[in-house]
């Protein structure tokens, strides 16, 4: 069984910094993509950040230029350094990522429990 964990949210002033974390644990055997989402509240979840694994880095619009996704190794764990935040970034942040397992013949989804970045003005 494979644990995706979140680490690094909290409270900052706008125009601040946080660094989220994502750590995957279990028997892993290769991570496809790494990608990190948020929730507002009241609306559905929305991918924000991507890695391809040996490949590059995309991002939503909104964040694009403020927010940068980074891994060390191909199988994590991976961050979301989030830079100049606004209030419209509070929402809960989920880490998910495409995971082959020994016994898996594809990478399946795993997903975080989400940690909330609350972004004052």
């Amino acid at each position: 069984q494979v644990e995706l964990m979140e680490s690094g949210g909290g409270s900052v002033q706008s125009g601040g910094s946080l660094k989220l974390s994502c750590t995957a644990s279990g028997r892993i055997r290769s991570i496809f993509t790494m990608s990190w989402y948020r929730q507002f509240a009241g609306k559905e979840r929305e991918m924000i950040a991507a890695l391809v694994t040996g490949g590059s880095a995309h991002y939503h619009n909104s964040v694009e230029g403020r927010f940068t996704i980074l891994s060390d190794t191909d199988r994590g764990p991976w961050y979301l350094q989030m830079d100049n935040l606004r209030p419209e970034d509070t929402a809960v942040y989920t880490c998910h990522g495409a995971i082959m397992t020994p016994t898996s013949l594809v990478g399946l989804d795993y997903w975080g429990k989400g940690t909330l970045v609350n972004v004052s003005a």
